[in-house]
């Protein structure tokens, strides 16, 4: 089967041809981040079957493309998990919740993997308090069967684009309940759109919390290739603007900058275009209900893949700083839940990312248990130094978006 990013390849030096002639060719050629993209080529390459689900797991969606995970084998059956802590996000993510959100993404798309193997996957969540690793799985063979989601990991994207105004097909929606509440009333979707708006507008002119997201922006090619994490701005029309110096670093921290105003007229245009929200709601806000919030919505996430639709994260009015309080009520109010996962749903005509975020309700902080990992003989294995590591969630060149899912 071709893979997904030699597919869009292909779909973006098409569009690219179209719009800008064959002088163009040369450039978008040397664009691609070659290095940053290896972990889908090298997916399910590995006799050990533990790494071999690993390869998978590291392609999940995390916030601020962060990956903040660590890996530790252990005998013949073994694996460790830890939560990266040089990855933290202080100010967006001071409760930490976003990146176990992210991690219980991760842990799902591992047992998702290994399921395809037939070998489940058995776990133990916090056995030492969150001082400890956050998950010990351990692979039993013969104890799975295939899960069908597997087949879309690979496709897997987020969608930084507008939307186009076609509704959810009702059989789609069905199928999507399964993951999710959706949101489909449009006087409820208007409402969504505008907190979503205007809390995004408060990260946007929130310096602490703005500040460190333009930190993780990697722009162009060579960023990309040299720090694989984080959200990137790549392809041949953003990197044209790197070179232009329309699209820089200062200017994205400078609200008064052209290129500042660009960013939010984008943003605007896009979460405006949203046909459907779907929400993810736990009975709780603990380490275990974050972590089972990103289970779940790595499950929506491929099955909306699967099924042709669009997925965003918007949750920034869950963030948990003084400035998005007022969001945080108005969300409060209108779901009456504990805790939220918020995203756009919409048919997919476009499939590429800049970057995705993870946000939901702020999390209580845990008190440290006992854990020795020289007692265990554990090995740390950081799979980003090793070179198999997933890059920002954007795959493909910005002048594909004209192309579809299937």
């Amino acid at each position: 089967m071709k893979s997904r990013r030699k597919t869009l390849a292909l779909i973006g030096g098409g569009t690219v041809l179209a719009a800008a002639g064959a002088a163009a060719v040369g450039f978008v050629t040397t664009r691609t981040p070659h290095t940053a993209l290896a972990p889908w080529e090298k997916a399910g390459g590995y006799a050990d079957l533990r790494k071999w689900a690993l390869s998978y797991a590291i392609l999940a969606p995390s916030a601020h493309n962060r990956q903040p995970w660590l890996i530790g084998l252990a005998g013949d059956d073994t694996v460790i998990l830890w939560r990266d802590r040089s990855r933290d996000l202080p100010h967006t993510d001071p409760f930490h919740r976003q990146l176990v959100i992210s991690l219980g993404c991760f842990l799902e798309q591992m047992q998702i993997a290994a399921a395809e193997k037939h070998i489940g996957v058995r776990f133990t969540l916090y056995p030492a308090g969150e001082d400890g690793p956050v998950a010990v799985a351990v692979f039993e063979q013969g104890a799975a069967t295939p899960d069908p989601l597997f087949a879309a990991i690979l496709d897997r994207r987020t969608c930084h684009e507008p939307f186009t105004d076609q509704p959810l097909a009702s059989a789609t929606a069905e199928k999507l309940q399964n993951y999710a509440t959706l949101v489909l009333d449009p006087q409820r979707v208007a409402a969504l759109k505008k907190i979503a708006l205007q809390a995004l507008r408060t990260e946007a002119f929130h310096p602490p919390s703005w500040n460190e997201s333009v930190d993780l922006m990697r722009f162009g090619k060579g960023e990309i290739n040299a720090k694989p994490d984080g959200i990137d701005l790549g392809g041949p029309f953003l990197e044209t603007l790197i070179l232009s110096v329309i699209l820089t670093r200062a200017g994205q921290t400078d609200p008064a900058s052209s290129g500042f105003k660009q960013t939010i007229a984008v943003y605007d245009n896009m979460l405006g275009a949203t046909p459907a929200f779907a929400v993810v709601t736990t009975p709780g806000n603990s380490r275990l209900d974050q972590i089972a919030a990103g289970r779940r919505w790595l499950r929506l996430h491929l099955a909306a893949t699967a099924l042709g639709v669009s997925v965003h994260p918007v949750s920034q009015a869950l963030e948990e700083y003084r400035e998005m309080a007022k969001h945080y009520v108005r969300c409060m109010i209108c779901w009456r839940k504990v805790q939220l996962r918020v995203v756009r749903l919409c048919r997919c005509w476009a499939v590429w990312a800049m970057g995705l975020r993870f946000y939901a309700l702020r999390a209580g902080r845990w008190r440290a248990g006992l854990f020795s990992q020289n007692r265990l003989q554990l090995k740390h294995i950081d799979l980003r130094r090793l070179g198999c590591v997933k890059t920002s969630d954007r795959a493909v060149p910005v002048l594909a978006r004209h192309g579809k899912l299937r």
